[in-house]
């Protein structure tokens, strides 16, 4: 694969400048009629050439052309408008939170003291360690594959490949859970919504609808996301200030570490607290990433914590606790104890946009996700074609319908079984950050994380720790539901290759994506780290 207006190696695996045979087909290959044709398709290779070609994009050259301000992430024409900073942060707060929507179940699993202690703590061992990684190697890598080129950079191609679909599944099941959350909240006012007919063509049409949102373009989900944000955090607000003098502080001391259900506890908090690397796959869609992304990033982890504790602190504190009311969408009985029946309806139109605001978020980043590992050839190439607005057709397509497959599963089951797949995610993400400043520490990061390799493996210690426990935690139903999609991705990147191999769809590179070094292992430096 050529630097952008260069000859494209078509699936090849690029060698180093001054490697001869590099030279030698570099001087016989033909100029690329279209060097600025992102879309464009080239048919599979059968076979290695004399070049070293493998298939499914395989490439050893070091990542070039990151230019101050982050412009190599060329994955999108030059004619799309950039997402600025200030979308970007609402869009990672969506990506993350959308407001204290779902967090009523940690009091129910374990009491207002452990929940605000969760609230605070976990950020620092969890959110903080994760958007550090996410703004160094999402400024290091500014493209629309993300954590994906990530792994594939750091393991090579078939890693990369089980880091897209373990965090894509991941992502689409998350997905489900707002059209979920969107209906619990309003069934108390709406209460058809309940279940049966009424409920299933709402979460059909609710889909719909914010997928053809997502279709008309990334900068209109941005702007859209900001209007949300604020509409949906209103209400919170004044939660807090009719809650001021009803406040007893004694209330948010109490514990009984007897009567934990720690696997809802962990859960809860750990989704709410989780999937600050997803905006990296839309890093190459943002302006001025190198600069842009660690900026928003650091707006958004103080956003999202204190989104969290200034309600969660409102409502424990000026309500007698009743644990078995805090489930999902119990803010809203709060709103109506605190300041009456219009505050409860404010707070189930915010709960309602703010589910419309995740939803758009995360099916983004899912999309792009799919158009990301498309350029790189880890996908057909259908995957990489755009609509007249510049979004991922095919990939929003994809990632609606596995919502809707999902929506039918009960909020507790969501949240573990994305929890599951997102943990091995997660630590494929933490070896490839750890190999990279091994293997690579001169490598251009416009954001590097200031601590050595030794304090940034220090750093991911905790986060490790909380994942093992998460998984132990995880019941048999879901360990098994969730190994068997693993199990699925291990022998769908093969089934791909096969399919490339027999030209029964197209597989292509992006000719304008900078390079990337697949870290090889020491000891046959020519040969590929997985078959």
């Amino acid at each position: 694969m050529a630097a952008a207006g260069g000859p494209e190696v078509s699936r090849a695996t690029a060698r180093p400048p001054d490697h001869p045979t590099a030279a030698a087909a570099a001087a016989a290959a033909p100029a690329d009629p279209h060097p600025g044709d992102t879309g464009q398709e080239k048919p599979a290779e059968n076979t290695e050439s004399a070049t070293g070609a493998a298939p499914m994009g395989e490439c050893t050259t070091e990542y070039r052309g990151l230019l101050d301000g982050g412009d190599a992430g060329a994955s999108s024409p030059s004619s799309l408008r950039k997402v600025s900073i200030f979308p970007l942060i609402f869009l990672i707060f969506y990506e993350v939170s959308g407001g204290p929507f779902g967090i009523e179940d940690s009091v129910g699993a374990a009491g207002p003291l452990l929940a605000i202690a969760g609230f605070l703590v976990l950020p620092v061992i969890w959110s903080i360690p994760e958007a550090l990684v996410t703004a160094e190697l999402g400024t290091m890598f500014p493209e629309n594959g993300g954590y994906v080129v990530w792994v594939a950079s750091a393991l090579g191609p078939y890693w990369g490949f089980q880091q897209g679909w373990m965090k894509w599944l991941s992502g689409v099941i998350d997905n489900a859970l707002y059209p979920v959350l969107f209906l619990d909240y309003l069934k108390s006012g709406v209460p058809a919504l309940g279940g049966g007919a009424p409920r299933a063509f709402a979460v059909v049409g609710l889909t719909a609808g914010l997928t053809l949102l997502n279709y008309r373009g990334l900068t209109v989900v941005g702007w859209v996301a900001i209007c949300l944000g604020i509409f949906s955090l209103l209400p919170f607000f004044v939660i807090g200030l009719i809650a001021l003098p009803k406040l007893r502080p004694a209330r948010w001391l109490v514990v009984d570490l007897h009567n934990v259900d720690w696997n809802l506890y962990l859960n809860t908090l750990f989704w709410n607290l989780n999937y600050w690397d997803s905006i990296s796959t839309l890093s190459g869609e943002v302006k001025n990433p190198g600069k842009t992304l660690p900026k928003a990033l650091f707006y958004a982890v103080i956003f999202v914590v204190v989104g969290y504790l200034y309600p969660l602190l409102a409502g424990t504190g000026a309500v007698p606790l009743d644990r078995g009311q805090w489930t999902d969408g119990y803010f809203a009985d709060i709103a109506k104890l605190l300041g009456g029946a219009w505050l409860m309806w404010w707070v189930q139109a915010a709960a309602a946009l703010s589910n419309m605001g995740m939803f758009v978020a995360e099916m983004s980043s899912d999309s792009y996700q799919l158009l990301g590992m498309a350029e790189r050839g880890m996908l057909p190439s259908f995957f990489a074609a755009r609509s007249r607005y510049g979004t991922p057709l095919a990939g929003i397509l994809f990632s609606a319908s596995g919502v809707l497959l999902l929506s039918t599963m009960s909020f507790q089951e969501i949240v573990a079984a994305e929890n599951f797949l997102y943990c091995f995610g997660m630590l494929l993400e933490f070896v490839a950050f750890v190999v990279h400043r091994v293997r690579r520490p001169d490598a251009a990061r416009p954001y590097r994380v200031p601590l050595g390799t030794a304090g940034c493996v220090a750093m991911l210690v905790p986060p490790t720790a909380l994942i093992a426990v998460v998984l132990a935690l995880s019941t048999l139903k879901v360990a098994v539901v969730s190994l068997g999609a693993v199990a699925v991705g291990l022998v769908l990147q093969p089934a791909l290759r096969f399919v490339e191999k027999k030209r029964w769809l197209r597989f292509s590179v992006n000719p304008d994506l900078p390079e990337i070094d697949v870290v090889r292992p020491s000891a046959a430096p020519d040969q590929p780290l997985v078959p």
